[in-house]
């Protein structure tokens, strides 16, 4: 049991490392374009979607769909991060309730 708890946090591990490498790649790709044409927003909004319509995307019509694919790759990210982040807590708790 012990040795499956500490396989199982050192896979998520290594998920959590594999996703980010990979979301970094897609985010950077995605925010170059968007460098390359100028697109400023803060992050404010890219957690409100109606800041984000009311504000940023009238301003830059043309670039919708990759600020659009960047702040999903964004929120995406995080979240996984954070349930992978969680998953990780939880085994490593219940390893030292075993231990």
């Amino acid at each position: 049991m012990y040795i499956l708890l500490i396989s199982i946090v050192i896979g998520l591990f290594v998920a959590m490392l594999f996703l980010n490498l990979y979301f970094r790649m897609k985010v950077l790709r995605t925010y170059r374009v968007l460098v390359k044409n100028r697109v400023e927003f803060g992050a404010r909004h890219l957690f409100d979607k109606e800041k984000m319509e009311a504000e940023v995307m009238p301003k830059y019509p043309h670039m919708r769909e990759e600020i659009e694919t960047f702040v999903n790759h964004i929120r995406y990210s995080m979240k996984m991060a954070t349930v992978l982040t969680a998953l990780i807590t939880l085994f490593g708790a219940i390893l030292m309730y075993y231990r």
